[in-house]
């Protein structure tokens, strides 16, 4: 064994493990006039990384160890490699972990190593030597663009059945495999030992290459799928063993289903069972029917059947499996009447019209995946700040001279809160605002934002929209009080619910603000009025001395400034409005503000307003009121709510999942 040290000028060195020196300076000439052995025995090579035929002159993937792709990704369950990419000889090679940290091989690893230097057939990927990396030792392998079969055989948009995937290709599949495993079983590596379909892998020329073989004594075969029965109960490699695991792959290219595919068992620790104990009449093996299929098939399935023999020595050799498929081969050709020139330029042109179907179909896909994007998008943001953040990546700031803005919240919150759990909560909460949300959709509104109980929304911008947005609001305002006079909540049924409304207009700045989870904001003097509107009700004479959250609204009602009113008046549609006299706004004084109670030509079925002392009332027995909710809950012997479903997004409602049933009648979990 050989460790190359490879120093650069800069003084980082690099290493190359070499299972047989003399092998490798023959195929890496350019080292020789460097080579010498160093003080320990070790054979040293010297020299600066900076000529263009050093293998490693590009190799920044290998230093830095960067994992670039798995070749079997997330379908490689059966094993725990990390598999890296780097480059060698300015090609893209894959690293193997060989779970060695030290370089320390037994000798019948180094000669096993040795051997896979040696190998160099079509349908094997070749395999350069080990490098080392921090602690860790590397193999380095030949690396196939269109990643592991089994990758192939599921994607069915790009590789289609019929068109691309049809009866030959897959008798192709299978021949290279075969021939790949008579030359490695004629080798001096002599049998494989974890043949499976994930590595099995494909370059871009469609070919399919055997990886992974060998190297037995350093990472011991799994039991899997692919495992021989024999295996399964006596741990071991054998050449009979890899046909077994071939058929298994076989099942896979001809039905193009999962691993091992039976309808009778689909668990796979199940399957294992049944393969490893034998019971039955006859042994368990995947689904390959041969009464449904045609002459041409038949062969094939009869071959591959026979690679699945209980008895090892019944099994064909790869040899014969070879010049089985060869043979099937050259029929298949002669019965079409097909040189293999015709066959190339009809696969060609196969393979041609499906590119321009599947570049159509992943048209569509990448259309109807931007236009869903963009939906999400608006529902997050307005149209134009949208189409401003797509076109350029900034949204300028915009002042508007005139908007109206909409404040609501629940009175008794806190209290609410307090006596309900939290998914209790968010099921009221949602319950309340899709049905705003679905009356915002028949007015000329956009809605700013929810923060717990808060709702807020906005007309006049971004689009300006005249004197209109005094209107829509008040539309909304007036539809929304209507929704809430029959509104009940669920878990607290024949608790009435209120709600503050308070409206306002006047000049608003509106801008994206941050930029993580950009948010459309607007900022003014307007904003913190229609806020105070629907916090600050009561006439300064009668602001109540005790209450829930401060100083409260009249509930049920639709609190609207002076401003908001000399907008409405400009309109063309008759609002009923009753004025409220002197109110007194927290950082505005005292002005005159209104009640809105309706329209002219539309009747609305408004919920009565409270009295100043029922609304008192209600917020100091609140809490007792709830009490009596859950009581009398418990006394009709309804239990929390069920388990219910998962949110969904598809039914356009968001639900949630309730935590707990239990017979303890309280909302608390």
């Amino acid at each position: 064994m050989g460790l190359v040290f490879l120093r650069e000028s800069s003084g980082k060195t690099r290493y190359l493990m070499v299972f047989s020196p003399s092998f490798y300076l023959a195929r890496n000439s350019w080292l020789l006039p460097h080579w010498g052995a160093s003080h320990n025995g070790m054979m040293e090579c010297v020299m600066s990384l900076v000529g263009p035929n050093a293998p490693f002159s590009e190799d920044v993937p290998l230093e830095d160890g960067e994992v670039v792709k798995e070749i079997d990704e997330d379908k490689r369950r059966d094993t725990t490699q990390r598999l890296r990419q780097g480059k060698y000889d300015k090609k893209v090679v894959i690293l193997k972990d060989l779970k060695n940290s030290d370089g320390n091989f037994s000798e019948k690893q180094k000669i096993e190593l040795n051997k896979l230097l040696q190998i160099d057939y079509y349908n094997l990927t070749k395999f350069y030597g080990t490098v080392k990396i921090d602690t860790m030792i590397f193999g380095v392998i030949e690396y196939c663009e269109r990643g592991s079969l089994r990758d192939v055989l599921n994607d069915k948009i790009s590789y289609p059945d019929g068109t691309f995937m049809d009866w030959e290709f897959k008798i192709s599949v299978l021949y290279d495999i075969a021939k790949g495993m008579s030359y490695l079983h004629s080798s001096k590596t002599e049998v494989h030992g974890r043949l499976k379909s994930t590595n099995c892998v494909v370059d871009n020329r469609m070919v399919v290459k055997i990886t992974d073989f060998g190297c037995n004594s350093i990472l011991p075969p799994r039991k899997d799928l692919w495992t021989a029965p024999e295996h399964l109960r006596h741990a071991d490699v054998s050449q009979k063993g890899d046909v077994y695991s071939y058929g298994i792959i076989a099942q896979e290219i001809i039905l193009r289903r999962e691993t091992f595919y039976t309808g009778h068992c689909r668990d796979n620790r199940e399957k294992l069972y049944r393969v490893e104990s034998g019971k039955g009449a006859k042994p368990f093996r995947p689904d390959l029917t041969l009464e449904t299929v045609g002459e041409r098939q038949m062969e094939v399935y009869t071959l591959v059947k026979s690679c699945w023999e209980e008895d090892p020595e019944k099994r064909p050799d790869f040899k014969k499996i070879e010049s089985t498929l060869a043979k099937i081969f050259s029929n298949f050709h002669g019965q079409t009447n097909e040189s293999y020139m015709d066959t190339l330029i009809r696969r060609l042109q196969l393979y041609s019209r499906n590119l321009e179907h599947l570049v159509e179909e992943r048209t569509e896909l990448y259309k109807a995946e931007r236009d869903r994007a963009d939906r999400l998008n608006f529902m997050l943001l307005p149209r134009p700040v949208v189409k401003s953040l797509k076109e350029t990546g900034l949204v300028e700031p915009e002042l508007f001279e005139e908007v109206t803005i909409y404040f609501s919240d629940i009175v008794g919150f806190t209290t609410l809160c307090r006596y309900s759990t939290p998914m209790e909560v968010v099921d009221m909460l949602n319950d309340i605002y899709k049905n705003f949300d679905h009356i915002l959709d028949h007015h000329d509104v956009y809605k700013v934002e929810t923060i717990g109980d808060a709702y807020m929304v906005v007309s006049g911008l971004p689009k300006r929209n005249g004197n209109r947005h005094a209107v829509d609001i008040s539309m909304m305002a007036l539809d929304i009080l209507s929704f809430m006079g029959s509104f009940e909540l669920r878990h607290l049924p024949g608790l009435p619910v209120w709600i503050r409304i308070g409206i306002h207009s006047g000049p608003c700045a509106a801008g994206v603000v941050g930029i993580k989870m950009p948010r459309y904001c607007l900022f003014g003097d307007t904003v913190n009025t229609a806020s105070r509107m629907e916090s600050t009700g009561l006439r300064k004479d009668l602001i109540l001395a005790v209450s829930v959250t401060g100083p409260q609204a009249i509930a049920l009602r639709i609190h609207v400034s002076g401003s908001t009113i000399n907008i409405l008046k400009r309109t063309d549609c008759q609002f009923q409005y009753e004025e409220r006299g002197e109110t007194y706004l927290k950082g505005r004084g005292t002005e005159i503000t209104y009640w809105l109670t309706g329209t002219e030509d539309k009747k609305y079925n408004l919920p009565t307003p409270p009295s100043v002392e029922n609304q008192q009332r209600l917020q100091d027995d609140l809490a007792e009121m709830i009490t009596n909710s859950l009581q009398k809950r418990e006394n009709e012997g309804s239990k929390a709510q069920e388990l219910s479903r998962v949110g969904s997004y598809r039914s356009g409602t968001l639900e949630y999942l309730q935590l707990v049933s239990t017979d303890d009648f309280t909302t608390y979990v």
